[in-house]
């Protein structure tokens, strides 16, 4: 068995294998490359989802030969010549040698093997010049043989020679013929058989091969929010072009609910070198939200530098100072229990070395130690006497810089970078001549030289253990990559048995060499301690050449965390004073101070947050991208006055410079912004710079964004019907992207004849449910409650639907859909209220759109009759369906009007008939009622 990562190599590369062996085999390589094609997913997944369209309807069709002159023809060129020529000089180069080995009694090969034996064993045992006079002897000899004594034997062996000759050019030309195979069944699969068998499938689907529901991944539309799941639309594009235009600003977002107004500030936040999102009060509280700000600002910023967030708990000091101080306890002990045995080993080994070393050269260090001191303190008197006036300036010099460098530590870290690279190369040295006297050591050469007499049990461990550790590698490399299978049982069977042949195989091979007295002398040589003595000192000294100073902390991270301790805690200080005489009476006075501090005020507040930010921003702002600070869901205070007081409030702590702020304003604050001034001025004016209308998606960008999500393509027609269905708006695009799988599911269909009209029927059941809610709050007379019973008769059709009330579920969503305000009034005696009037409006224009939406997906052929719409003009256009599903939440009255020119675009009925595109119910038993349906 082959590790799994070798397996998936061969698969990968299975088809070019297969057509090399089988190269002249022409129509083997076509099927093998139909076989390939229809096996891909994207056109696996087309197969099982209508009648007849199946794996091997597809084969048998590709086995004609009108799809296989298709599929060739589309491939006329050079690499089909090559190919065509390479088989036809291949099949004659076969005709020739089996000639030549019939035209022999011998058997050829076994001739021409002996005389390659003969040669080889000639070479080896004289040479070359040996080789050269033993062929021309025997072609003398041949010779004769031919022309005097039996000429039989003379053609035999010429016929096997040239049946030799004709097996390898048989060879060579069979590679070359392997290879052309190779290049022309790639062509053929990419340029050929795809895209034949592509359209012989969408053939087999019939009409409308697009409506058939493909299942696809839909893990992205579960998460459309993720950073690798975002779809850059208009409003993103729009949005950088702004933010290049001004230089710093406040720049407000609007646009309807579920938009993505609060993914797009999620991306420039997280594009931004430093950024900062923040959700607006439910309740407006000024105060409270810069509050928040100002702590959420300082612990950003923290993060980022790497420095901690400050805890404030309840523990008291005691219990804190106890705490800190187990944890380091502990962590000392973690830390001595393998340093203090390390550290005693390497002293007890390296003791001798080392003292010898002290014992040879104490004197001459303490001599050089005593005249450095000397040298040091003559200049030191020098200095103080005013005998060297340089040295003076420089001293002082260095002794304002170290004082200078108390904060930023600029000087250590000098002293530190200067004096590395010294260490550095002191220990690399130290260690390489501990290495090099192991070189240069005559007697440990001869030792080791001494090895080439090795025991030939040495050899087969060696083997074992080298060829334990590589299949052990290759087994780990076969489950522990990420982006492969899960292992299989034998894979991780091989793991644990290449680990435990190569263990034992290692030990022996260690207990051999070990038992070798050779091996014991080469260890026990005396400078071994020395060298390895050396070897410790020039590691220790390269990673001491790399230490270098902690940094200060900045003063701006001191700053923010200390307004963090001023913004989250109340600060108490008290001071007391007692004086008084001892004598034979007491006398004497007490004083006592306490300090609190004052919580900051809102204009104290914004000062600071506005300096603080102002500091941040000036060290974090890169050129062309400064800090972003975004302000979301302002939209969801209330009224529109309610957020424009909150602008109000807040504007204090804008205009701050390289600082964008972006702030997520409803529609009518955006409104009042665009006409400013028109007649008269408000807050919008003097607190934003510019605003951007998030606006509905397109049909173009709701199909990128789908797709996107999806992972692969959505066909189109899921797509409009997604679009029409959420008006563009993001959210609901989304949400819709997944029911339409769910309905998939549960109708156990993959037309979109009845996936949409589960998904529509779904959809207008909920709104009706929601409706009828509102309108139990009204009041209802017996003149008035007329209207009431086709309400409640169509949502009791819609909420328990089944096969035999398809038909009355049609008459009842038609007779509510196309009744007018007019024609109610006319049916009841009574005259409605005007918020019931309005809801009911409301509704039956829901009613004609989702009627609308079924007329037109769940007919047939649907992409048949959007050609003929389209070309009635801009009605017939798909994006008037979401343009009529946007009208909806403008006015029932225009969303109707504009409803009813797409029905004459599409060529719908514009009054209540008998549906014939309803779907008739099948035959059997209706699993609601238990009755026949047919």
């Amino acid at each position: 068995m082959l590790p799994l990562w070798v397996e998936e190599w061969l698969e990968a590369r299975r088809a070019p294998i297969e057509d090399f062996f089988t190269a002249d085999d022409a129509e083997g390589i076509y099927q093998r490359c139909v076989l390939t094609a229809v096996d891909d997913p994207k056109i696996a997944r087309l197969l099982d989802k209508r009648p007849g369209v199946t794996r091997d309807a597809v084969l048998d069709r590709m086995r004609a030969q009108r799809y296989a002159d298709a599929a060739t023809d589309r491939c006329q060129g050079a690499v089909r010549t090559r190919y065509d020529h390479a088989c036809m000089r291949l099949a004659e180069i076969r005709e020739k040698h089996r000639r030549a080995a019939a035209a022999t009694g011998w058997s050829w090969w076994k001739v021409c093997l002996a005389l390659a034996g003969a040669g080889l064993f000639i070479l080896w045992a004289g040479g070359l010049l040996a080789l050269v006079v033993a062929v021309v002897v025997v072609a003398v000899i041949v010779l004769l043989l031919s022309l005097f004594v039996d000429v039989w034997v003379w053609d035999n062996l010429r016929q096997c020679l040239l049946a030799a000759r004709w097996g390898a050019a048989w060879v060579t030309q069979r590679i070359e013929t392997g290879s052309r195979a190779v290049h022309w069944g790639e062509l053929l699969q990419e340029q050929g058989v795809e895209p034949v068998v592509a359209q012989l499938v969408r053939h087999m689907l019939g009409d409308d091969p697009d409506s058939v529901f493909i299942p696809d991944d839909y893990a992205g539309l579960r998460a459309p929010r993720a950073p690798d799941e975002i779809v850059e639309n208009e409003a993103f594009r729009q949005m950088r072009r702004k933010l290049t235009h001004i230089e710093y600003g406040t720049i407000a977002v609007c646009g309807p609910r579920g938009s993505g107004k609060t993914t797009l500030l999620e991306h420039c936040v997280a594009s931004a070198p430093f950024g900062l999102l923040a959700q607006a009060p439910a309740t407006y509280a000024p105060h409270d939200f810069l509050l928040s700000l100002s702590v959420r600002l300082c612990e950003k910023y923290l993060r980022d530098r790497g420095c901690g967030v400050p805890e404030f708990t309840r523990l008291s000091p005691l219990r804190r100072l106890l705490r800190r101080t187990g944890k380091r306890i502990r962590g000392l002990g973690r830390w001595s229990a393998f340093a203090v045995p390390a550290g005693a080993l390497l002293v007890l080994g390296l003791s001798a070395p080392v003292r010898s070393l002290y014992a040879q050269y104490a004197h001459t260090l303490a001599d050089f130690v005593q005249r450095q001191a000397e040298l040091a303190w003559n200049v030191v008197t020098q200095i103080w006497q005013g005998q060297a006036v340089v040295a003076s300036l420089l001293v002082a010099f260095v002794g304002i810089a170290w004082w200078q460098s108390r904060r930023t530590a600029w000087f250590p870290r000098l002293l530190a970078k200067a004096l590395a690279p010294a260490a550095v190369l002191l220990g690399i040295g130290l260690a390489l001549v501990s290495v090099i006297s192991v070189i240069l050591d005559q007697q440990l050469i001869t030792q080791v030289l001494s090895f080439r007499r090795t025991p030939t049990v040495l050899y087969p461990l060696v083997l074992a253990a080298s060829l334990g550790m590589l299949w052990r590698f290759l087994a780990h490399l076969s489950f522990t990559d990420g982006h492969r299978q899960p292992p299989r049982r034998w894979h991780i069977a091989a793991e644990y048995l290449t680990r435990a042949v190569a263990a034992a195989t290692g030990i022996a091979f260690l207990l051999v060499l070990v038992s070798d007295p050779r091996t014991y002398a080469l260890l026990a040589d005396p400078e071994n301690p020395l060298r390895l003595a050396g070897i410790v000192a020039g590691t220790l000294l390269v990673r001491a050449g790399r230490w270098r100073p902690r940094p200060a902390e900045p003063q701006l991270v001191t700053r923010c965390r200390d307004h963090l301790y001023r913004l989250q805690t109340t600060q108490t200080s008290s001071h007391a004073l007692t004086t008084g005489a001892s004598q034979m009476l007491s006398l004497g006075t007490s004083h006592t101070t306490s300090i609190s501090t004052v919580p900051p005020n809102f204009p104290a507040l914004v000062e600071d947050f506005r300096t603080l930010l102002a500091h941040i921003a000036a060290e974090k702002a890169a050129p062309g991208k400064p800090v972003v600070i975004a302000i979301d869901e302002v939209d969801r205070l209330g009224s529109a006055s309610q957020a424009l007081a909150f602008l109000s409030e807040i504007k204090a702590i804008l205009g701050v410079p390289h600082v964008y702020y972006l702030i997520s304003v409803a529609e009518d604050v955006g409104a009042a912004f665009v006409r400013r001034g028109l007649p008269h001025r408000d807050v919008t004016d003097s607190s934003l710079d510019d605003i951007l209308h998030v606006q509905p998606s397109t049909l173009t960008e709701s199909r990128a964004i789908l797709t996107a999500h999806t992972g692969k393509t959505l066909a189109g027609p899921y797509v409009t019907l997604a679009h029409a269905l959420s008006g563009g708006v993001l959210r609901d695009l989304v949400r819709y992207g997944l029911q339409i799988k769910e309905m998939r599911e549960k109708s156990q269909s993959y037309e979109l004849a009845v996936i949409s009209r589960h998904l529509i029927m779904e959809e207008l059941s909920e709104t009706l449910a929601g409706f009828r809610t509102l309108l139990s709050n009204q009041r209802w007379t017996d003149d008035t409650g007329g209207i009431l019973s086709s309400f409640r008769t169509l949502c009791g059709y819609l909420r328990t639907p089944c096969p035999c009330t398809e038909g009355a579920l049609q008459r009842a969503l038609e007779d509510f859909a196309f009744r007018t305000d007019d024609d109610r009034s006319r049916l009841n005696d009574g005259e409605l209220a005007d918020d019931a009037r309005q809801l009911i409006d409301e509704a039956s224009a829901y009613a004609y759109f989702s009627l609308t939406l079924l007329d037109i997906f769940s007919a047939e052929r649907l992409a048949h009759r959007a050609q003929q719409a389209a070309a009635r003009g801009s009605d017939g256009d798909a994006e008037r369906l979401a343009e009529a599903r946007q009208e909806l939440g403008i006015s029932p009255h225009s969303a109707r009007r504009l409803i009813k020119t797409i029905r004459i675009a599409w060529s719908l009925p514009l009054q209540p008939v008998t549906d014939p595109n309803v779907p008739q119910p099948r035959p059997g038993n209706c699993p609601l009622h238990s009755a026949p349906t047919s």
